[in-house]
């Protein structure tokens, strides 16, 4: 077993989750994705997140909350047991990935009416044409490259167990 740093594991979790919250993530979340990153289970229950991020039980609700909401993290429960545990999905960045197609989806229909409201040609729907190429752009290599995806995941993984 590796020994850990845990300082070094901290300023990990902090760097990390501020680097997500940076890119648009609610600050706690990201705290918390990148403290179930680094934890060798991949799963932590309320108390733990509690007590290692310095953070209150009802910050830990709402976050892994929002965490579900994303197809990032999932809650289980022991037999037997009444504490939620928080685990990282397997494979969590490709579930949240098919997640946001939907939402993409839903994007496109949104920007189609938003089109016809201003006038394809005018300047708001010439600007309101692009985001919607983009999105059906990348809806429809999305899944091409999720495929390839999970063909490079079976290879790395595959790579670490040997």
């Amino acid at each position: 077993m590796t020994e850990r740093d845990q300082q070094a594991v901290s300023q990990f979790v902090e760097r990390f989750g501020a680097a997500m919250a940076d890119s648009g993530m609610a600050r706690m979340p990201a705290r918390i994705l990148a403290a179930l990153l680094a934890t060798d289970s991949g799963r932590l229950n309320a108390a733990e997140i509690a007590d290692l991020l310095q953070i209150s039980p009802a910050a830990v609700s709402g976050a892994v909350r929002y965490l579900g909401q994303l197809n990032l993290v999932t809650r289980e429960r022991e037999p037997g047991s009444r504490r939620d545990y928080y685990r990282m999905r397997d494979d969590a960045w490709y579930e949240a990935s098919i997640k946001k197609d939907s939402m993409w989806k839903l994007w496109e229909e949104t920007l189609e009416e938003g089109i016809a409201a201003v006038g394809e040609k005018s300047p708001a729907g010439i600007r309101l044409g692009e985001s919607l190429e983009f999105f059906r752009f990348f809806h429809a290599e999305l899944p091409a490259m999720l495929g390839r995806w999970r063909a490079h995941r079976a290879k790395w993984l595959e790579s670490q167990r040997s």
